[in-house]
């Protein structure tokens, strides 16, 4: 295999880079020609842009702003609407589905169509929609628009292919659920009410048949007015007529009474025999007061009035709490016979549902849980223990438990370390709950055969971390550390809490993983960092605590100079960074009277600490204030097993930790780590005096006022266009913001620091918001005893690059076109027992640039990627192979060399919402998909690729998105998925016995089709509705229609089918006699035109 040769002599770092594809040969003598590089790239990429395909995968985590709720009692599923027109379906554990109108409208109301594998939406925008759930991923079949009037409540009695939809207006249409066309038959609100009424009764805020007979609609209007319609004999049976308002109605399983709820937070019972009252009035959280007159009480939102066989029967409802009570948490009140449990929930209930174990509204109930739907988490209630405990949810529903700040995402771990953090997280489970099974268990899942282990990383407000299974499209908590517990509380009152900038101050703002051994490294919005190890034993531990002063008082002015991308360089001096051990004090530290300085944020525990198994803090790094002025937060860090070493930097300059003997290395501003190197003319200013504040991380929105992606752009380069150009910080003016060159990206890795170095060294790579990419060599002593002891020497600045755009990622590949991992240490255990015979030392698994070729000095490639440009540099002859410019309009968020399809690309994700892949090493396009027009602060925040061609954001505050960009799991997606609809018997329903029956007390069956069909009905006008088809189709409609609903939809297609065959037939035969027509008409004109003609004349 050939591969790269010899890099001839004389190359210079500032040759412009080659164009994609056609690298130019150097001159023979070393001349300076044209733009010197390797004679031969022999690098054998494989991917093509077929090799990619952009599309979502799973959503995790509890629908944002739900508005609705429905359950299917025979297939067991749950559906959730939301305000942003998101349908969530979730049956057993792995089968969770996401489903999205695209207009976007709130979901107001769902209703399944029991055990036929469909579902019914009605949104705000007054549209119904029919979803098809026999596939993976259900789409729309049908769609229904209103146009003059406002749904507000639709009823779909079980087997029955007839929607009642109640409108703003009073009115009460009817739907075909096959055809999705509206029935002529309507009850109009001057109908239904008695004609000597003068006021409207409002809205339609009820639907429901009459257990005894399906041929009776109850009809309730928001006014308090409840009406009995006779659907056969068009006309009312009864008209109730109350002084409350009505929020819900409620049957009685026999179908003699009903109980509603109402404003007042009164419940009334209602009796068929004698309507002109009710027979009974409860305030269940009304108490009489001592002047005789009831408390009044808040809205009974809901109510529901459930029978059981064995016991009393069950009346559940949400509200009715007195007015007085203030502060108390919403409520979910269980009244079973005389017994009273007011359940209180962590927030607003939204909806509730009983779930019951049969279909059928004739028969007696016996329901057996709750599914209360809040506004930020889901619980169900056991029903049937007298405690009412709740099931344990196994959806991740608690990923908003304190708002995501920041995540990350590893595919393809050690497979051991999933049960391992699975086993320490199990032993802080909580406990209460009901023993019995998650009732909803709808659906089938398999795991797939395309798996393999994942871990998702979530950092959160409140300063905890939770580790997440996410292998197999799934989601499972694993484990949860709480990095605040290394700090002491902020006493109220005191002098520190009284000054912190945050709200949040242990908020996690990013997270560095070594999964191989196990080094945990978080950073903190306090300018503070954490080291930890993981130990599966307990230990009596001391943290190490230190504190750097990185504070730059000069102003690093850029002179007018427009070389932005061709700077001269000199070779780098030998001028060698000072190093500081502990405290470094930058030059005029001037600290005025009574302000701050040289001291931290927060405050570290000073004692020794039990701590548990799992990850156990090792070291805390913090940032001190400096003339009053908080320190700045920290923009980039990484953190390294093998060579024991942990890099941070912010906009003041860069620090370099030994956490193996716990000292400072290195502390310096940005500046003078270039030394004589600095591709701009930099000249110092007065020491700045205006403070900056921090930039809060607490809540994710749409609207954040700050933007940690907003790191200062180049001076020269065009002021971002986009959707972040609002975003800017109003504390810090533009020009000040430009002038701090910040530490955007850090890489440590084996490399070559100067052109002359023969063998790869351990480097520091450093990247900042002016675009320079910046290698610094280190000296680590090999043995361990030396390595503990002996200091960590680092050299002066090595190779400086220039880049368009802040530097966001670095990436190491070999001569063979493969990914260079960065060394690390194997894992183990800091806290397990001695062995006397075998003394514990350090493994060390090293990736040399050079270990898969044949001779040393042949170098590797660097991969450095920049808001606006990608380069690709050879090393050690820091010469440009390549360079793409990927975007212009916009700028790069976020992007990472990650494998794909047994090779490796560079991804990139755009503030303008695209998603770009480009090969390696010669940066060709590969992919360019516009994925998400309106990137917003959150998404931008939490955005992250990993290898196997995936990616994640929070989508919403509670949910996290995945999506894949590769081909291969596109295609492999369907068989990961889980299916929603399994075939079921529907089952049959009770034998009532002959008395019940000879009595009267059977449900009377009717034929709605004899009713509300076109031949009965007539057709609706056309101007009310508009159907449109959906995507779905005739082919959806074929595997939707089965059941009682379906033989009547399968009579319908076929005759569709028939009428269209004849169809396209009698057009065949029109088109035929047109044809015949025209050829005879042509005949015509051409015998009249030849008949006086000779035949001579031709």
């Amino acid at each position: 295999m050939k591969k790269f040769r010899k890099v001839l002599d004389g190359l210079t770092t500032s040759s412009p880079g080659v164009t994609i594809g056609s690298p130019s040969c150097g001159s023979a003598a070393g001349t300076p020609t044209a733009a010197p590089t390797p004679r031969e790239i022999d690098v054998q990429e494989t991917l093509v842009s077929e090799n990619f395909q952009l599309c979502k995968t799973v959503r995790h985590g509890f629908p944002y702003q739900p508005t609705a709720l429905a359950f299917d009692p025979v297939q067991k599923i749950l559906a959730i609407g939301s305000r942003t027109g998101g349908v969530r379906i979730l049956g057993r554990p792995g089968v969770d589905c996401y489903c999205q109108h695209e207009s976007g409208a709130a979901v107001l109301q769902l209703q399944f169509l029991i055990n036929e594998g469909a579902l019914v939406t009605a949104c705000a925008d007054d549209t119904l929609h029919l979803w098809n759930l026999r596939q993976r991923r259900p789409a729309i079949l049908h769609s229904l628009k209103f146009n003059r009037e406002r749904i507000t409540f639709c009823h779909l009695p079980f087997q029955s292919k007839w929607l009642y939809v109640g409108t703003e207006r009073g009115n009460t249409h009817i739907v075909n659920i096959e055809s999705f066309i509206l029935s002529g038959y309507v009850i109009m609100w001057n109908k239904a009410i008695e004609l000597s009424t003068k006021t409207h009764p409002g809205p339609v805020v009820h639907l429901s048949d009459s257990p005894k007979d399906e041929g009776k609609l109850l009809i309730g209007f928001e006014s308090g007015t409840v009406v009995q319609w006779d659907l056969r004999v068009k006309k009312a049976d009864f008209r109730i007529y109350y002084d409350e308002a009505i929020h819900s109605v409620s049957w009685h399983h026999e179908g003699k009474q009903f109980m509603c709820s109402h404003s007042d937070g009164s419940l009334t019972m209602w009796n068929l025999r004698n309507t002109t009252k009710p027979f009974q009035v409860t305030f269940p959280h009304g108490k009489i007061q001592k002047d005789g007159r009831k408390e009044s009480c808040k809205p009974i939102l809901k109510v529901e009035y459930k029978t059981s066989r064995n016991s009393e029967p069950f009346v559940i409802f949400s509200g009715g709490l007195s007015y007085d009570k203030a502060g108390r948490r919403p409520t979910l009140t269980i009244m079973h016979g005389k017994a009273i449990t007011v359940l209180e929930m962590d927030y607003p209930i939204v909806e509730f549902m009983v779930l019951c174990e049969t279909p059928y509204n004739n028969e007696v109930q016996e329901p057996y849980a709750v599914v209360v739907l809040l506004e930020k988490d889901l619980i169900v209630v056991d029903l049937t223990q007298s405690n009412f405990p709740v099931f344990e949810n196994p959806y991740p529903m608690d990923v908003h438990e304190s708002p995501v700040t920041c995540t990350a995402y590893f595919a393809d771990c050690p497979p051991d370390i999933i049960p391992i953090l699975y086993s320490i997280g199990a032993k802080h489970k909580k406990t209460g709950y009901s023993q019995k099974e998650w009732p909803i268990t709808g659906g089938t899942w398999t795991l797939g055969s395309h798996t393999y282990p994942e871990i998702i990383i979530t950092g959160h407000a409140d300063g905890s971390i939770k580790f997440w299974d996410a292998s197999a499209i799934t989601l499972q908590m694993l484990y949860k550390l709480k990095t605040s517990k290394v700090f002491e509380k902020p006493k109220p009152g005191e002098g520190r809490a009284a000054d912190l900038v945050e709200e949040d101050p242990f908020a996690v703002q990013m997270v560095s993983w070594c999964p191989q051994s196990r080094i945990f490294c978080v950073v903190g919005i306090s300018a503070h960092i954490i080291l930890y190890r993981f130990s599966k034993y307990d230990a009596n531990t001391q943290i190490v605590s230190l504190e750097v002063r990185l504070q730059c008082e000069a102003e690093d002015v850029i002179s007018p100079s427009e070389n932005e991308n061709n700077p001269c360089f000199s070779e780098p001096s030998s001028h060698s960074p000072q190093l500081h051990h502990q405290h470094p004090v930058s030059p005029g530290n001037r600290t005025p009277e009574g302000s701050k300085d040289s001291v931290p944020c927060l405050k570290v525990k000073d004692r020794v600490v039990r701590v548990p198994p799992g990850y156990q803090s090792e070291l805390v790094i913090q940032l001190l204030w400096v003339d009053g002025e908080p320190p700045q937060q920290i923009t980039s860090l990484d953190i390294n097993s093998a060579y024991g070493l942990l890099a941070f930097g912010n906009c003041n300059g860069l620090a370099v930790v030994d956490y193996l003997q716990k000292t400072i290395l290195l502390c310096m501003s940005t500046l003078d780590l270039y030394g004589a190197s600095d591709p701009y003319q930099r000249l110092t200013r007065s020491p700045r005096r205006n403070r900056q504040s921090t930039s809060g991380l607490t809540e994710l929105t749409d609207n954040q006022q700050s933007i940690d992606m907003e790191r200062s752009k180049s001076p020269t380069s065009e002021s971002r266009e986009n959707s972040f150009s609002r975003s800017r910080s109003s504390s810090v003016s533009s020009i000040d913001r430009d002038t701090k060159e910040a530490i955007t990206t850090l890489q440590f890795g084996e490399s070559y620091g100067r052109k002359s170095d023969a063998l790869p060294t351990p480097c520091l790579w450093v990247g900042t918001s002016l675009g320079v990419a910046l290698l610094i060599p280190m000296s680590i002593p090999t043995d361990q005893e030396e390595r503990m002891e002996e200091p960590v020497t680092i050299g002066p600045s090595g190779a400086v690059q220039m880049l368009k755009g802040s530097v966001l990622r670095f990436g190491f590949l070999d001569c063979m076109g493969g990914i260079i991992q960065s060394p690390y240490e194997v894992w183990k255990d800091p806290n397990a027992p001695e062995d006397p015979d075998r003394p514990r030392r350090r493994k060390l698994v090293h990736f040399s640039p050079s270990s898969s070729q044949d001779a040393y000095g042949e170098g590797h490639l660097a991969v450095v990627c920049s808001e606006r440009q990608a380069k690709i540099f050879l090393m050690p002859s820091q010469s440009c192979l390549y360079v793409h410019n990927i975007t212009e309009s916009s700028f790069v968020l976020r992007a990472d060399v990650v494998s794909v399809s047994n090779s490796v690309c560079l991804a990139c994700f755009c503030a303008n919402g695209h998603v770009m892949t480009l090969s390696l090493p010669s940066l060709r396009p590969l992919m360019d998909v516009n994925y998400l027009p309106l990137t917003d602060m959150r998404i931008a925040r939490t955005f992250c690729f990993t290898n196997g061609g995936q990616a994640l954001y929070l989508s919403s505050p509670t949910e996290i998105q995945r999506i894949t960009y590769s081909q291969e799991m596109c295609d492999n997606l369907q068989e990961m998925l889980g299916e929603l609809f399994t075939p079921i018997e529907t089952p049959e329903a009770q034998n009532r016995g002959f008395l019940k029956g000879f009595f009267g007390g059977n449900a009377q069956t009717f034929d709605r089709e004899e009713l509300f069909g076109e031949a009965a009905a007539g057709k609706a006008s056309r101007s009310l509705a508009q159907h449109i088809p959906g995507q779905g189709g005739m082919e959806g409609m074929k595997v939707a229609a089965s059941g009682v609903v379906g033989d009547l939809a399968r009579a319908r297609i076929a005759l569709d089918e028939r009428g269209q065959r004849l169809g396209e037939l009698e057009e065949r035969t029109a088109l035929m006699m047109t044809s015949a027509e025209t050829f005879s008409k042509h005949a015509h004109e051409l015998m009249l035109k030849c008949k006086d003609k000779k035949w001579y004349q031709f």
